[in-house]
């Protein structure tokens, strides 16, 4: 049994219902049927535009970390007004940039108002419902990370209750007395307690300082994003086992249908995912170079690749250097360039030196291209072209 609480009382009536009531009382004979909703969502409609829209956070850690990501990737939003919803990426032909609320983001790609948007993996999740025209073109975007999870009292009942198996076996949960939680997922939330067992649950919607419910009388326990937990402990609550029902980070999203029957959209999508890329792959990389004396370039290569550390992305550039000596030109040096992460920096400068490396320069790496991105052929291959 699941109940959700804190629905409008006309949510219970048929639609037909609700439209013919509506419909009466204006005495028009015939009642009209309202417009479909598509998991909470108007379906897509054919929108008579020509620019691109993409969609970002509008407030929040979320929006300034979303922009804070396109400006190192060389795609800096331009706002005339800060207090206008849209602007624009000059780096990106006819693109508008729509700054909304995350759900609205979700809503809008589905109905057809948006064609791009950034947004939380959970976002996506509870208000797209596994919508076949939601694409997640980049699934990780390295900022935003949570966890969605469920969260019971440290005392009382739940205090030696450490999973959600132990939780599902609970004798206090019956369909007059059902476990009680709260959470703005509703989704989200009836599905993962169905699929974990859990039979007799009724549901509260509420949004923002859920961890109060419990000591409030007003929930038996909550689910919420959780970051590093530090709430839930200061409020007595605790994650148990089994109780994550996903991990959350920025995505790239876009609408299925935009790329396919929109112009430039997937021209725009593969731009900006390149950059995504790039950005992302060269963050914490350095390229090291250095001179190292050696009798050809095949020799120093073979000395650099016998130490683990120092092979690279591909393995060393190694090219002559060349001096001028007694009016000859010889080449005594060879330069190497490999890139480093930063966690085995300092480990590889030991290694370089102990090998003959010499004139040590090190630069962090701003971008890292590849031939093609997987996620490209990925996405072509989702959209079947």
């Amino acid at each position: 049994m699941f109940t959700t609480m804190n629905l409008p009382l006309h949510a219970s009536l048929p639609l037909s219902s609700r439209s013919w009531c509506c419909y009466a009382s204006l005495s028009v004979p015939q009642p009209q049927a309202e417009p479909q909703l598509l998991n909470g969502n108007p379906p897509a409609r054919p929108v008579d535009r020509k620019e691109i829209r993409l969609g970002l956070p509008s407030k929040g850690r979320m929006s300034a970390d979303t922009l804070e990501l396109l400006k190192n990737c060389q795609l800096s939003v331009k706002q005339v007004n800060p207090r206008q919803y849209v602007a624009e990426i000059p780096q990106l032909s006819n693109l508008e940039v729509w700054f909304q609320r995350p759900k609205d983001i979700v809503r809008k790609l589905l109905s057809g108002d948006l064609d791009l948007g950034i947004v939380g993996l959970d976002t996506v999740s509870e208000h797209g419902q596994c919508n076949e025209d939601l694409i997640i073109v980049h699934e990780a975007l390295e900022y935003g990370d949570c966890r969605l999870s469920l969260a019971i009292p440290q005392y009382g009942i739940f205090e030696n209750v450490n999973s959600v198996e132990e939780l599902a076996k609970m004798p206090q949960w019956t369909e007059d007395k059902p476990l009680r939680v709260a959470t703005g997922f509703s989704y989200l939330g009836p599905k993962f307690m169905k699929e974990s067992g859990l039979k007799h649950v009724t549901f509260s919607t509420a949004d923002g300082a859920l961890e109060a419910a419990p000591a409030m009388g007003i929930a038996d326990a909550i689910l919420d994003l959780v970051s590093s937990g530090t709430t839930l402990r200061e409020n007595n609550l605790k994650e148990i086992k089994g109780g994550v029902v996903l991990e959350s980070q920025a995505v790239l999203i876009a609408s299925r249908k935009s790329m396919i029957q929109r112009k430039g959209v997937l021209e725009t999508t593969h731009e900006m995912l390149e950059r995504l890329e790039a950005h992302l792959r060269a963050i914490g990389q350095f390229t090291v170079t250095a001179n190292m004396r050696g009798s050809s370039a095949e020799e120093v290569a073979e000395r650099i690749l016998s130490q683990p550390s120092l092979a690279g992305l591909q393995g060393p550039t190694v090219s002559p250097v060349f001096c001028k000596r007694d009016g000859k030109v010889t080449s005594d040096y060879y330069a190497i360039v490999i890139c480093v992460p930063k966690k085995a920096l300092y480990k590889s400068i030991q290694q370089l030196r102990a090998i003959g490396g010499s004139g040590v320069l090190i630069s962090p790496l701003t971008y890292i291209f590849d031939e093609e991105t997987p996620r490209w052929r990925q996405l072509l291959s989702k959209l079947g072209l």
